[in-house]
């Protein structure tokens, strides 16, 4: 059998999870960009490139049948966002147009930025998205330029990561900082693993033959409110909060995953409480 090429474009966190993840299955053979290849994980083919650079894109395999597109921003602000979701993807898609590639699929990691609800409504792919913050509008021309490209595309949105290294709120119940429980805030998250996961299972649907869709919310089951999460830790970690801080601040949305359930993935964390889980010991050892 014939491995299948994947690029894997800003190969960070995520993409390094989902390089393993593929390269496990022994079906895949996996090139990672990015800008430090001494971290990319054993056994992927190393780009050393610059996204952002269109002249910086590195050395790349004749056949690329997957691309994942999995860039982040260097930092907050305008500025970093459209180098890294715009030109960084725009800088891709005229290489794979200007050297000839026609990958099966390019997937694109996106964010529920895009949705402008703030009051707890429930939200899906279908819902309308008018973001008034620039991390969302800029996320959202990003998808676009994916989708207007000639090649078939999905655009993931991703709610709040978490996982190895990525210990925010853990942090923050440690230090006893809670948050208020009225107005009631909910926060959509997902592991590092299932972000990986969910990609890697729509590149195997894509290449059997299934009906993959040009767009995917990628959350766990299970929206919750700040206050409840921040409590849930607390009581594991055994520490008191100071319940008079705000919560952080973020939209306050409920987003539905039953899209890419109905396409067959699994979790495997289905909510912060099964992910937090086994990260508390690491964290708390530090």
């Amino acid at each position: 059998m014939n491995k299948k090429n994947v690029l894997i474009a800003g190969c960070g966190d995520v993409g390094c999870e989902l390089a393993q993840q593929l390269l496990d299955t022994g079906n895949y053979s996996v090139w990672g960009l990015r800008r430090s290849i001494d971290r990319l994980p054993k056994d992927v083919h190393p780009i050393q490139g610059d996204l952002f650079n269109p002249e910086q894109l590195g050395h790349w395999p004749h056949q690329i049948d997957y691309v994942v597109y999995a860039a982040a921003s260097d930092g907050p602000g305008e500025d970093n966002y459209r180098k890294a979701y715009i030109h960084g993807l725009s800088n891709i898609l005229s290489r794979l147009q200007t050297e000839g590639h026609r990958p099966e699929r390019i997937l694109f990691t996106s964010s529920t930025s895009c949705y402008h609800q703030n009051d707890g409504e429930w939200v899906d792919e279908t819902s309308p998205t008018s973001p008034n913050r620039y991390s969302g509008k800029i996320m959202l021309e990003a998808e676009a330029v994916l989708i207007n490209s000639p090649f078939p595309a999905t655009a993931v949105r991703f709610g709040g990561i978490y996982g190895p290294g990525r210990n925010r709120l853990i942090k923050r119940a440690q230090a006893g900082e809670g948050c208020k429980a009225e107005p009631v805030v909910y926060g959509n998250r997902i592991h590092r693993d299932d972000c990986a996961g969910i990609l890697a299972h729509l590149i195997q649907r894509d290449e059997q033959k299934l009906p993959v869709d040009s767009l995917y919310l990628g959350v766990d089951h299970k929206p919750a409110p700040m206050f409840d999460v921040l409590q849930w830790l607390a009581d594991q970690l055994s520490v008191v909060l100071d319940d008079r801080h705000p919560a952080p601040q973020r939209g306050s949305k409920r987003c539905s995953n039953q899209r890419i359930i109905d396409a067959g993935y699994t979790f495997r964390f289905p909510d912060y409480k099964a992910g937090y889980s086994e990260l508390i010991n690491s964290v708390s050892t530090e």
